[in-house]
């Protein structure tokens, strides 16, 4: 029994130590990709915003998040650059031919009906 605590006491330790090591180059890992940003890369904040840098500063980031709309952002925000695959973004539509799209009825807006406030 009294050779057990030692030995459970060494392997906490153990544990401690690669999970706060494995901590430290992740941060670390996060810290490179952060002074490797570039104007142009596609990036995701830590709050979950997608945007393309447009200009960097020492301590700032500023972020395109939708055409003509700049951000400005702490460098410490951005989590991670963002890849998008060029398969995402063209639209197949080669099952469709031209008659058939040109066939779809028009939508039409929607308009609400006012509500009634007089009680019968």
């Amino acid at each position: 029994m009294n050779a057990l605590l030692p030995i459970l006491l060494v392997a906490f330790l153990g544990i401690m130590y690669m999970a706060s090591r494995r901590q430290k180059k992740e941060a670390k890992a996060v810290s490179d990709m952060q002074d490797a940003l570039t104007a142009g890369d596609e990036v995701m904040t830590t709050s979950g915003l997608h945007g393309t840098i447009v200009d960097l500063d020492e301590d700032t980031v500023d972020l395109e998040v939708a055409p003509g709309v700049v951000t400005t952002w702490n460098r410490l925000a951005i989590r991670s650059r963002v890849t998008v695959d060029a398969s995402e973004d063209e639209v197949e539509d080669e099952d469709l031919e031209d008659d058939q799209v040109e066939d779809q009825p028009a939508v039409e807006a929607y308009e609400p009906a006012a509500p009634s406030l007089r009680k019968d």
